[in-house]
């Protein structure tokens, strides 16, 4: 309960507005007449009091004694229908019969409460105990507020929350909703004020709305149906520009609904809470300013950017067209018809010739309880595919983000190839439902490694509810994680498997091969590609600096392989090694990194139980390459279907493979993000 310290003075009478479920103290010996020892009170039936320390009374209504700590404690049950309609009044004795003086309070109730959707159900109730605070849980509770972060226009693009209007109707369901709810006199009394107030920290996170009220006057029929049938009028109540505003009252059993707007997402220097306050003013005098005698106060929080992992179901399939990936397209079209989505063909005068639809963004999603859309995460690679999310995803119910590091930060590590979710785990009996984001960076011990940008880092370290890992990946030319890993579902176990490149598996594959007598076998029987050399097995495994080369890849991905084992929990069991061997290259600066000798297969897409894996082009043995045949071996095992896609010339040799050049929209997790126990 609200306490507010109130003055009584004898021989006065004064107007008191009293909030219905706060309570009034005043300290009595404070006000009484000199020589005062004892007093009286009287009320109206609507007014209750008690006296603290208790007084002793022989009667109703006898004089009590005076000391100089009582306390009178006033509340009132029922909002008022008129203004001082009720009444309570003090006597001060100078003994028990003679009367020095006499204070009368004139008392009008109110009823005042600002409402949220605590209970997070969809529906604004009335004066939630929990609405100014934040639990998460099952058992939580807190008001959630989503960026508005699509575009309701569909030209002249740009987020909804650049525009300190509001355009379109359609928008307000972005935003969360919050009732100001009154009861009492058809208004406050004279001078009296209600206003609503943020911090400027809260400034910079949201901005209030609320709809024009009833008495607002129109110039002719046609305005008016332009504001109420049209795009109304919403005036804007709160933003960075103005902390504090002054509402209507509405009286008698009123409500005035607020839509709040989100502006940013929680990063580094916001942890995604904002307060919103109620205040209502008394009047002073003339020239002096008001003083809060109630105030009320909300919490939001701001919902999270979520990823989506390969376990999740495909929704669209995003890949680019160029001139010579006919092959690749075929390919992701046969796999993409087989799991029953979508496919949407960026085309050359979009892509203006840069294939690499992962690299460029990473698709997530926001979630509220009334609301939920797709958000596109730009990445700061900026290729020639820097426009597409952006002009061509944003829209309605479409989100945009983006975090712009300074240009010399940004290195091919930025690329979204190396950002993946991994799907829902137990550690140590912490739970992450909706998994937990890898991300590649350097060796710790590294000083001039490769890392992605700190402000990328920060944004997705403080979505908290997907708690980021920190994988070596910088050992890679490229340096995705993609390159080494990726997730498939299974019918067992966690319910997927981690997918592994492996250069020992490949080394046994291969060694098996020369023992059943086909080390005359060669790779890449069949490219269309007179520069690519068709070793044999024989030569491969004879071939001593690439064994090295391979000891030191197995040797970065048991690394990971251990962090991951560590951070997701899992076991042996969970983990399936692909044959998958590569070779170093030297960079300029001297340093040699790894790319895949031949097609990745771990750089796969994940469309269900359909997979859409790089063709190896590896030994042929009785008519069938013998890398294909061991990964469908391992995959079918899991009840998954295999698609080999030729993507060697088109992508392979410059550096990617089916992952690098794909993208998949997933459905978001049914699992709420408000119920994570944190």
């Amino acid at each position: 309960m609200l306490h507010r310290t109130l003055r009584v003075d004898y021989d006065q009478t004064t107007s008191v507005l009293c909030v219905i479920g706060s309570e009034l103290r005043a300290s009595l010996d404070r006000g009484a007449p000199p020589g005062s020892k004892f007093f009286s009170v009287k009320c109206t039936p609507s007014v209750q009091y008690h006296i603290t320390p208790p007084a002793k009374e022989t009667s109703h209504l006898s004089p009590m004694a005076l000391n100089d700590n009582t306390m009178l404690l006033i509340s009132m049950s029922a909002p008022s229908e008129h203004e001082n309609d009720s009444k309570l009044s003090v006597k001060y004795y100078g003994d028990k019969n003679e009367e020095l003086g006499r204070a009368l309070l004139l008392l009008t109730a109110v009823e005042i409460s600002l409402d949220v959707d605590a209970d997070r159900d969809g529906i604004v109730e009335k004066n939630n105990p929990n609405k100014g605070s934040w639990k998460w849980g099952p058992d939580g509770h807190g008001a959630i507020l989503l960026v508005n972060c699509d575009c309701e226009r569909t030209y002249w693009k740009s987020p909804d929350n650049e525009d300190d209007r509001i355009a379109r109707v359609s928008d307000l369901k972005d935003m969360s909703t919050m009732v100001l709810r009154t009861r009492g006199p058809a208004k406050l009394p004279e001078g009296y004020k209600l206003a609503m107030h943020i911090s400027q920290g809260a400034a910079e996170s949201i901005r209030v709305f609320r709809p024009r009220t009833n008495d607002v006057k129109y110039s002719n029929f046609a305005e008016r149906l332009m504001y109420e049938n049209f795009v109304k009028d919403y005036p804007l109540v709160l933003s960075s520009d103005v902390l504090s505003k002054e509402v209507p009252y509405v009286g008698d059993d009123g409500e005035l609904k607020f839509y709040v707007e989100g502006l940013r997402f929680p990063d580094k220097d916001f942890d995604g809470l904002v307060y919103i306050n109620l205040s209502l003013l008394e009047p002073i005098a003339e020239g002096i300013p008001e003083t809060p005698i109630f105030t009320e106060t909300v919490v939001f929080r701001v919902a999270p950017w979520i990823m989506t992992p390969n376990t999740l179901q495909p929704e669209e399939v995003l890949v680019c067209s160029t001139r010579d990936n006919i092959k690749f397209l075929k390919g992701m079209e046969s796999v993409v018809v087989k799991s029953g989505c979508k496919l949407k063909i960026c085309k050359e005068y979009m892509n203006r010739g840069d294939r690499w639809m992962q690299d460029e963004l990473e698709f997530g999603y926001i979630d509220s309880p009334h609301q939920q859309f797709p958000v596109v995460l730009d990445s700061p690679r900026d290729g020639k595919l820097q426009d597409f999310p952006y002009n061509e995803l944003l829209g309605p119910d479409f989100g945009y983000v983006t975090r712009e590091p300074e240009r010399k930060d940004v290195s091919s590590l930025d690329s979204f190839g190396n950002l993946e979710v991994s799907p829902p785990v137990t550690v140590n009996g912490r739970k992450y439902p909706l998994g937990r984001i890898l991300i590649g960076v350097a060796f710790p011990t590294a000083t001039l490694g490769r890392n992605m940008t700190k402000v990328v880092q920060d944004f997705l370290w403080a979505q908290k509810v997907q708690e980021p890992v920190a994988l070596f990946s910088d050992w890679l030319f490229v340096g995705h994680i993609d390159e080494f890993m990726t997730f498939v579902p299974a019918p067992d176990r966690k319910g997927f498997r981690l997918l592994l490149a492996s250069p020992d598996a490949g080394y046994k594959l291969f060694r098996g091969l020369q023992k059943d007598g086909h080390g005359e076998a060669k790779m890449f029987e069949g490219v269309e590609d007179e520069g690519t050399e068709r070793e044999t097995v024989d030569e491969i495994l004879k071939n001593k600096s690439l064994r090295k080369q391979n000891s030191y890849v197995q040797s970065c991905v048991d690394w990971n392989r251990d962090v991951l084992k560590r951070e997701l929990g899992l076991e042996e069991e969970d983990i399936i090694d692909l044959p998958i061997l590569f070779k170093l290259v030297k960079e300029k600066c001297g340093t040699s990194r790894a790319l895949a000798y031949y097609p990745d297969m771990v750089n796969m897409i994940v469309l269900g139980k359909n997979l859409g894996i790089p063709k190896p082009f590896g030994p042929r043995v009785n008519g069938r390459c013998a890398l294909e045949a061991e990964m469908s071996s391992l995959m079918e095992g899991l009840g998954l279907n295999c698609t080999f896609i030729d993507n060697f010339k088109s992508y392979h040799k410059l550096l990617g493979e089916v992952h690098c050049g794909s993208n998949v929209r997933r459905k978001p997790f049914d699992f709420k993000w408000w119920n994570l126990n944190m």
